[in-house]
């Protein structure tokens, strides 16, 4: 069954598509931005939420071949990667 995933790495390693930003941007700029505020003293509910600001889209060429599934050429346009 085709899945679009949250997270790019997932189809890098193997899934369909994903729509999402990177988990190194979250767990390597935006938790750690958090983390030091943290151990400054802040209150946790005087923490920002942040959201990430970059979304890629990913679309694994191999495994839409092995469902038998067409991607539309307007699709792959847009996609930032492509594995194919």
């Amino acid at each position: 069954m085709p899945t679009v995933y949250e997270f790019p790495e997932a189809a890098e390693e193997g899934g369909f598509a994903a729509y999402g930003p990177r988990n190194s941007h979250l767990f390597l700029e935006i938790m750690p931005r958090q983390i030091v505020q943290l151990f400054h003293g802040v209150k946790v509910a005087d923490i920002p939420v942040e959201q990430p600001t970059k979304f890629e889209l990913v679309i694994n060429l191999k495994t839409a071949k092995a469902l038998g599934l067409t991607v539309p050429q307007s699709l792959l346009a847009r996609a930032d990667e492509v594995i194919e």
